[in-house]
């Protein structure tokens, strides 16, 4: 409890606005814009009290939650291999790959969809289930390389304030680690963000596999951020790039159902 209280209070000073009354002894009235709060099964318990102050801090310089809740549209291309669209709101997506013959359309709560692979769609239902769970896999994994700064109050996660460091270029952070519990396709996986200490936004990443291993698999740049909609994401990961970042308010309603090539990037 202690925890959640001192979080909430972080939350406050971070994500409110003061403005002063009329009245005569010019008292101050704070009023709450843009609280961020923590997604269902997110480890408040666990969590420290720095590290969930230092994400609100985050989720407000990316542009806040109310904007992140109310984009609906995303589409990337992740490292040259695929091209994705996915709708936040419904949980649809469409996936494209680049480098072969193969489209995957699927809803990631249902795990309905299609596949097509050459000219062939799959009808088989055990194939088409394989390839539906590797296309909701493939999202939670380009998903996460373009959006985990928003993510860092999600269900499963613990967060713990490790420290100030700097990164490989030199900038002052704040150092967050995440672990997780039931959730996602690898949760053995830790990841370490580094967060800078004038902007709020995450600039470095550190992804371990397992918990066990004392040096991380890989550190990679979080670099570039521009705004799309009304949020900022980031495309640059030093060797590889996150491409055709947009954010769209509508897109044609046949992007989630149809093989054939859809209009949705103007």
């Amino acid at each position: 409890m202690k925890n959640i209280l001192i979080a909430l209070l972080g939350l406050v000073l971070v994500s409110c606005q003061s403005k002063k009354s009329d009245t005569e002894d010019d008292e101050t009235v704070v009023e709450i814009t843009d609280v961020n709060l923590p997604m269902d099964g997110f480890n408040y318990q666990e969590s420290d009290p720095e590290a969930v102050v230092i994400a609100d801090k985050v989720m407000t310089a990316m542009g806040g939650r109310k904007a992140w809740d109310e984009t609906r549209y995303i589409g990337w291309t992740f490292f040259g291999r695929r091209q994705l669209l996915w709708d936040k709101f419904t949980g649809d997506v469409r996936i494209e790959y680049l480098d072969r013959d193969e489209k995957l359309l699927v809803n990631i709560h249902s795990l309905n969809g299609r596949a097509l692979v050459g000219t062939q769609e799959i009808s088989n239902t055990d194939s088409l289930a394989s390839y539906l769970k590797k296309a909701k896999s493939i999202w939670i994994n380009d998903s996460y390389w373009l959006v985990m700064p928003y993510k860092l109050k999600d269900s499963g996660v613990s967060l713990f304030y490790v420290g100030n460091d700097t990164t490989q270029t030199g900038q002052g952070s704040f150092v967050l680690q995440l672990t997780f519990e039931n959730v996602g396709d690898t949760p053995d996986n830790v990841y370490q963000v580094w967060v800078d200490e004038e902007s709020n936004l995450v600039t470095q990443w550190a992804f371990y596999e397992s918990s066990e291993n004392p040096h991380p698999d890989f550190i990679t740049p979080w670099d570039d951020y521009q705004k799309y909609g009304n949020i900022l994401l980031s495309g640059n990961r030093g060797k590889g790039q996150l491409s055709e970042i947009k954010v769209f308010n509508e897109v044609p309603k046949e992007a989630f159902t149809s093989f054939e090539s859809v209009n949705y990037n103007d």
